[in-house]
C-alpha cells in the first residue's frame, strides 16, 4: 500500500485548497477511502470517508458542509475540497484505507495545511 497525499500549503483564513492522494498497490476502487489530520502537539483526527463507489460521504462536525470529498476511480485517486479554511484546520492531511484510518503505517506521505493571515 502507498499513498502518496500533495496540494497542501499556506492559504489565509476563509481561502481554499484542493488536496489529492494518489494510491498504489492495492486496488484502490474496492476499498472505502479517509483523509485523516494530526495538528500539531495533537492526535489524530478523522476528517471525512467515502465509500468505494463514490456515491456515500461522511463528513466531521468539524468539517461538515465546508469540505468535499471525491474520488477518481480511474486515476486512483482521493480528493478533498477544503472551503472556508480556518486556523484550526491547520494540520498534516493523510489518505488512508476507512478500515485502517487509525493504523499510521497505511498512512504514506501526508501534505501541510496552514491555515493564516
Amino acid at each position: 500500500v502507498q499513498l502518496q497525499a500533495s496540494g497542501g500549503g499556506l492559504v489565509q483564513p476563509g481561502g481554499s485548497l484542493t488536496l489529492s492522494c494518489v494510491a498504489s498497490g492495492f486496488t484502490f476502487g474496492n476499498y472505502d477511502m479517509s483523509w485523516i489530520r494530526q495538528a500539531p502537539g495533537k492526535g489524530p483526527e478523522w476528517v471525512s470517508a467515502i465509500n468505494s463507489g463514490g456515491s456515500r460521504t461522511y463528513y466531521a462536525d468539524s468539517v461538515k458542509g465546508r469540505f468535499i470529498i471525491f474520488r477518481d476511480n480511474v486515476k486512483n485517486t482521493l480528493h478533498l475540497q477544503m472551503l472556508d479554511l480556518k486556523p484550526e484546520d491547520t494540520a498534516v492531511y493523510y489518505c488512508a484505507p476507512t478500515s485502517v484510518w487509525e493504523d499510521t503505517a497505511y498512512w504514506g506521505q501526508g501534505t501541510l495545511v496552514t491555515v493564516s493571515s
